[in-house]
């Protein structure tokens, strides 16, 4: 096999428990709960007091100054298809979202496909207008306003703009076990792959997007690449962030790929660096996966952290923490968990002269994150607020978690909620 590794971003392969060090300067407070199968909350970028959260079956809550109001901001529960991986996955305001009112969601259509979709919020701010419905359309205009899926699993759904402006579309491989149609390395697919899209266009426009120019394969590329890709190989990127410039972060896009049987990861992207091969499926994390044919090109990008079956089985990415309510050692650390263990991990980033990452200091929060009613259970995503503190998002508990700390500076006076 030809492929190699590129250097510079090294694996740190967590191997048990017991390796991790233990913390105690953390806690829980509530935020809200009440929520059924919550897959994501996303701070409103024109009031911050108001945060969404995303319900798998199709309704956008809105949470107001910890309270859940009772009016949905939307409610798509007619239009999808739900259970399992399938449901609403996303959600994301456009960077003009407080003018123009554009708003975007990821769910899988009544067919099990992939749809993003573009929506206006109503005259009424905490309320959508589900009129103003549009499908983005990848095959050109006359081309189906979906990404067809192959099989139930392995949809991605995350949403996020860049720091660029741009739309960034983290698709799976299609699913199946094992990417058995190798969608993640065939180039003329959309699917194992991120996209980047600049969703900046009149509302007339036919199709909903522009390619950028700059996108990494408009002009280059193995032959046939869509030029929608920004980056190649991922298996089922479940929730990814970039590093908030704006608050002092490198730009970095940081994303949570779940593996297959023994490797769950984490890939790290300094700012602008697209027209990468994360590997999938030639290579779980570090490990050969299935080799049998070629990858749409080399080197393949090894993750900047990467842990194994004992420790977790389904990553869920997170966040690079830059607020200032936690104790200054936590800042410029990537927060993140796994779903099937209701674990919380932090780790450090240590950047080269090139700005590659290296994984150092692997810290487990689990214990001091636990609620005062029990465990923290299945963890579906993180968010951050207006002011860039941490949310825990509990799928199994329906409860919306800030992380605070134990000692100053800690939450600002009078915010603690009690728990139920």
């Amino acid at each position: 096999m030809r492929t190699i590794v590129a250097s510079g971003l090294i694996a740190f392969s967590l191997s048990s428990p017991a390796d991790l060090q233990a913390q105690s300067d953390l806690t829980v407070a509530l935020h809200a709960n009440g929520f059924s199968r919550p897959v994501a909350i996303v701070q409103d970028p024109t009031n911050r007091t108001v945060q969404f959260v995303v319900e798998q079956a199709g309704r956008i809550r809105v949470v107001q100054g910890g309270t859940v109001l009772p009016t949905d901001f939307l409610n798509l529960s007619g239009a999808i298809s739900s259970g399992g991986e399938r449901g609403l996955l996303g959600l994301a305001f456009g960077p003009d979202y407080p003018t123009s009112g554009r708003f975007f969601v990821n769910f899988t259509n009544s067919a099990g496909h992939t749809v993003v979709a573009r929506f206006l919020r109503s005259a009424n701010l905490l309320v959508a207008s589900p009129g103003t419905r549009f499908d983005l359309r990848w095959d050109g205009p006359s081309g189906p306003a979906y990404i067809a899926q192959p099989f139930a699993n392995h949809n991605g759904g995350h949403l996020a703009f860049g720091p660029d402006g741009y739309l960034y579309i983290g698709l799976g491989d299609g699913g199946g076990g094992g990417d058995p149609q190798n969608h993640a390395q065939t180039p003329s697919s959309l699917l194992g792959k991120m996209l980047r899209v600049d969703v900046n266009v009149p509302e007339t426009d036919p199709i909903g997007y522009r390619v950028p120019p700059d996108n990494p394969f408009v002009s280059s590329g193995p032959p046939q690449t869509r030029p929608e890709i920004w980056a190649f190989g991922f298996r089922n990127p479940w929730r990814y962030s970039f590093d908030p410039p704006s608050r002092g972060g490198t730009g970095a896009l940081i994303v949570g790929d779940v593996g297959q049987a023994s490797r769950e990861e984490i890939d790290y992207e300094p700012a602008g660096r697209g027209g990468r091969n994360y590997g999938w499926r030639n290579r779980e994390g570090t490990q050969p996966y299935n080799e049998s044919a070629q990858p749409a090109y080399t080197p393949l990008i090894a993750p900047v952290f990467e842990y194994d079956r004992t420790v977790g089985v389904s990553i869920t990415g997170g966040y690079v923490y830059r607020g200032t309510w936690l104790p200054a050692v936590y800042r410029g650390r990537y927060f993140f968990g796994d779903f099937g263990r209701g674990r919380i991990f932090s780790l450090g980033l240590s950047l080269d002269a090139n700005g590659e990452a290296t994984a150092t200091g692997l810290t487990e929060h689990t214990a001091a994150l636990q609620v005062p009613y029990g465990p923290l259970g299945v963890i579906s995503s993180f968010g951050v607020d207006a002011d860039g503190e941490i949310f825990i998002v509990g799928y199994g508990s329906g409860a919306i978690l800030r992380i605070v700390s134990t000692a100053p500076p800690g939450a600002p006076t009078g915010f603690r909620r009690t728990f139920p």
